[in-house]
């Protein structure tokens, strides 16, 4: 049996944006999904949805994962099974760090010897299938880990505050989400499009301040993202719940991260607090989880 994992993500800066060729910047943290798999006589695929075999509706990544490996090795039959820290649904990169594992797990299995590169591609070219149109992103930093700005693919400071993630449990549809900014910005471009173009401009601004560490400075510039993808119609009322409560406890920073929506919001800490954000995000009726960057991407088990 292979075992590979893959951390989630959030993001600092960029989503929605990123989708049209802005920059983003997003940080891998340490909340995984873990794949494991081994050869079989048939496909079988199990997770908490359930036990299939190849299912595109179910298992959509795992099952497009397994037909894409295909193309680089003859896989018949394999037994995998899902094990994730992160809800599905809640912009936190579930389905890119399933892809990614599945992918990293089966490249080791049937000794394909694809490159973290590849994997990466492989991964944004099964999110582009199953989304419709989805950045490389999520797939990106789950492969590579630590904070990472794209397109441009480089590599940023380590993160060492804490990161707390506000859960509404309000699931979201990445796709649906997409579409219907792209519905606005074909509706309203000279409106839209200088909106998408000053969230990317704000992930070139907050490269330096990355790099110097300067949270505050970061914190400034991610309230100032939030209240952007507000006014692009990807809040919610939950979401604005556990945003607000979040700074006023005293969070450096606090936005949505992903597609919004539903899903989670993030916040940047204090080390001294962290557990008080948690706990007003908890009381403001969401799910709070405390966490931190971690520079692990993909990784066998």
């Amino acid at each position: 049996m292979i075992t590979c994992s893959a951390p989630g993500k959030v993001y600092l800066f960029g989503e929605h944006a990123v989708v049209y060729g802005e920059s983003a910047i997003c940080c891998a943290v340490e909340l995984r999904t873990t794949v494991h798999v081994n050869k079989a006589e048939e496909v079988i695929i199990e997770s908490v949805l359930g036990s299939t075999g190849l299912d595109f509706e179910i298992h959509p990544y795992v099952s497009h994962a397994i037909e894409k490996m295909r193309q680089f090795t003859d896989i018949e039959g394999v037994a995998i099974k899902v094990e994730s820290e992160l809800p599905v649904g809640s912009g936190l990169g579930s389905s890119a760090a399933v892809t990614i594992a599945t992918i990293q797990a089966l490249n080791y299995l049937y000794k394909c010897g694809l490159s973290l590169e590849d994997i990466a591609k492989t991964g944004h070219e099964i999110e582009k299938m199953v989304q419709g149109n989805a950045s490389p992103t999520d797939t990106y930093v789950s492969t590579m880990g630590g904070v990472v700005m794209i397109p441009q693919r480089k590599k940023l400071q380590h993160l060492k505050c804490p990161i707390i993630i506000g859960n509404t449990n309000k699931f979201s549809s990445t796709k649906e989400l997409v579409g219907s900014v792209a519905k606005l910005r074909s509706e309203f471009p000279s409106i839209i499009d200088p909106i998408l173009a000053n969230i990317g401009q704000m992930s070139i601004l907050a490269e330096k301040y990355v790099n110097e560490s300067d949270y505050r400075t970061i914190g400034r510039l991610m309230n100032v993202n939030h209240g952007l993808l507000d006014s692009i119609g990807v809040g919610s009322t939950e979401l604005s719940a556990l945003v607000y409560a979040a700074r006023h406890s005293g969070a450096i920073s606090a936005k949505i991260t992903g597609a919004g929506g539903g899903g989670c919001m993030v916040a940047l800490a204090e080390d001294d607090n962290a557990i008080s954000i948690a706990k007003a995000i908890e009381e403001a009726g969401g799910e709070a989880i405390i966490t931190k960057n971690t520079e692990e991407g993909v990784r066998l088990e």
